[in-house]
């Protein structure tokens, strides 16, 4: 029994995709959403047909195909974005591509405040060839540490851009996947690893050693830890 009439509906190539959720806020009828770790399209008639998201893919992965699909219904698309949450900055439609961008800060600005360089910072958004990756010193920081050591953005930020990560919660594989990409793609400087004393943080080193074995990259990096009470335990 054919599923509906042919027609046209996006296509997502997984093997391009990076999983960065650029495309997710793009599609205003939430067709499409995050699901481990690639781009994918939830059902065939939430998608109107027009690619509005295709010109945010920056790996070119979303193409327009004709297939057969049930017919896009609107009034189901319309009862299906309050369950995605989109634009709440709980799910990833509420990131949009435009914040991926570098922050431009004067010398004079405060060093005790923000030294945040660029946006978006974690892992799984950040584009694998964004920009201010190329060539840049990067902080890969687990995500209690800014909470535990106040002085965070003072002590390791500097000129550095910043990657944030759980290796507890989020998916491990996906992430050591989009990892081992920026490291293939964006010819870092050195990175640096800020994790908690807690054993679950040991995971993020675990991911980097495995991304650089990947890629086979000398890529210079050290390891930081914080402890709990907010001290320095080793660097």
């Amino acid at each position: 029994m054919a599923a509906g009439p042919v027609r046209k509906i996006v296509n997502i190539d997984e093997e391009k995709c990076d999983g960065c959720g650029i495309c997710i806020p793009s599609c205003a009828e939430g067709a499409l959403q995050l699901i481990d770790g690639k781009a994918r399209l939830v059902k065939d008639e939430y998608c109107d047909g027009l690619g509005n998201c295709i010109g945010e893919c920056p790996r070119g992965a979303i193409t327009i195909e004709e297939r057969e699909a049930e017919p896009f219904d609107e009034g189901v698309a319309a009862g299906n974005l309050p369950e995605q949450e989109r634009g709440d900055g709980n799910h990833p439609g509420g990131f949009h591509p435009s914040a991926v961008s570098r922050i431009e800060r004067d010398a004079g600005d405060d060093i005790d405040g923000s030294r945040l360089n660029q946006w978006p910072v974690q892992l799984m958004l950040v584009p694998a060839n964004a920009p201010f990756l190329r060539n840049a010193d990067v902080v890969l920081a687990a995500e209690c540490v800014p909470f535990a050591y106040p002085d965070f953005n003072r002590d390791f930020l500097g000129d550095a851009a910043l990657l944030v990560a759980c290796p507890k919660l989020d998916d491990f594989a996906s992430r050591q996947e989009k990892l081992t990409e920026i490291l293939a793609e964006s010819g870092l400087r050195s990175l640096t690893v800020v994790h908690m004393e807690v054993p679950c943080c040991s995971g993020l080193m675990h991911m980097v050693r495995q991304a650089i074995l990947a890629t086979r990259n000398t890529i210079p990096f050290r390891e930081i830890t914080i402890g709990i009470n907010g001290d320095l335990k080793k660097t």
